[in-house]
């Protein structure tokens, strides 16, 4: 009976995509990439670290200390935020649970890859605009051009939904109910669906741009020349293009990077103004956990005054604050006596 062949380091990547992230995960293709995008990175740093091909390197080249090396080199050398170069962190732990369970030999050597902790990072505030600032936006799109019409239902269905960027660049006809009840059918990250409302402006506008382009059900809503779906890049570049024009006649707009995140916080704060259970809100926008949602109650300004004045209000202390408080003497006593 032959022995086993050993595996190679090639045979484990093949594995682990093939396997184990589509086979067994089901992972979205974003996913895939983001992972694959990692590893090599890492391998490439690590062939240029040994004076080597990427393709000449081993198992036994995959040691914690050249991960460690590898993830200060994502933040001084390609200015990588920790957020991302933790995002990075995941998908070689991820790998390397791989390699733990079909490398037993090496077993030890990946346990200290495992053990490498995730970076402490500052969490910022989210960003979004004012509904007055968002209408300000959505006013400048030449909806007499058929890029006008695209660029306007896009940026209208970005703030309705609070869709990602890549949701909404999902979206083919097939997925739009434009009769009453409107909706939209999106496809977020895990591959878990949703369906989220339309407002009547909204579906009027899609169905314009549907009109205009004599979409099948199978067609991309939202397309470039040549019928080719939009990228992320292409939608911030549109998004920059109308805040620029919006800041000529709004300022405050000048002192934003506004982003389409920027719109889907936005969504979710307008939404919590107007009182909409937060629990609501996490379905709407699609997050995994309530905890995602609920930074956007720290978020908002206006709606901590107004927390504040309904306080001050029912502490029955509002009447007081115009009365002139003055020591007794017996308390002025006690002070001085101190």
């Amino acid at each position: 009976m032959s022995a086993l062949r050993p595996s190679t380091l090639l045979s484990l990547v093949t594995s682990y995509f093939r396997d184990y992230l589509i086979g067994a995960r089901g992972a979205s293709p974003h996913t895939q990439r983001s992972y694959r995008d990692s590893l090599r990175l890492l391998f490439s740093f690590l062939a240029a670290r040994r004076h080597r091909s990427v393709a000449d390197l081993t198992l036994d080249d995959l040691l914690a200390p050249d991960v460690l090396a590898f993830l200060s080199h994502l933040e001084s050398k390609r200015s990588n935020r920790i957020a991302s170069r933790n995002a990075r962190l995941a998908a070689i732990r991820s790998f390397f649970k791989h390699l733990v369970e079909h490398d037993l030999s090496r077993a030890d050597q990946y346990q200290r890859v495992l053990s490498i902790p995730g970076k402490r990072a500052h969490t910022p505030m989210a960003q979004y605009l004012e509904p007055e600032e968002v209408k300000q936006i959505l006013a400048h799109p030449d909806r007499s051009t058929a890029a006008g019409l695209r660029d306007h239902a896009l940026l209208l269905l970005l703030y309705n939904t609070g869709a990602r960027v890549s949701e909404a660049l999902a979206v083919r006809a097939e997925h739009l109910s434009l009769t009453p009840p409107r909706h939209v059918r999106l496809l977020g990250k895990g591959n878990k669906e949703r369906i989220c409302p339309l407002w009547r402006d909204t579906a009027a506008a899609l169905q314009r741009l549907q009109v205009i382009r004599n979409t099948k059900p199978q067609d991309w809503m939202f397309c470039g020349r040549g019928g080719v779906c939009l990228t992320r890049d292409g939608v911030a570049y549109i998004l920059h293009k109308y805040t620029a024009l919006a800041a000529k006649s709004t300022p405050a707009l000048r002192r934003r990077h506004v982003t389409p995140h920027v719109l889907r916080h936005s969504c979710a704060v307008a939404l919590l103004q107007a009182g909409v259970d937060i629990t609501v809100i996490r379905d709407y926008l699609g997050h995994a956990s309530i905890s995602t949602t609920s930074r956007y109650v720290s978020t908002n300004l206006q709606m901590k005054r107004d927390a504040l004045e309904h306080f001050w209000e029912r502490s029955g202390l509002s009447a007081a604050r115009t009365r002139r408080w003055s020591p007794k003497p017996d308390l002025l006593a006690y002070l001085a006596a101190i």
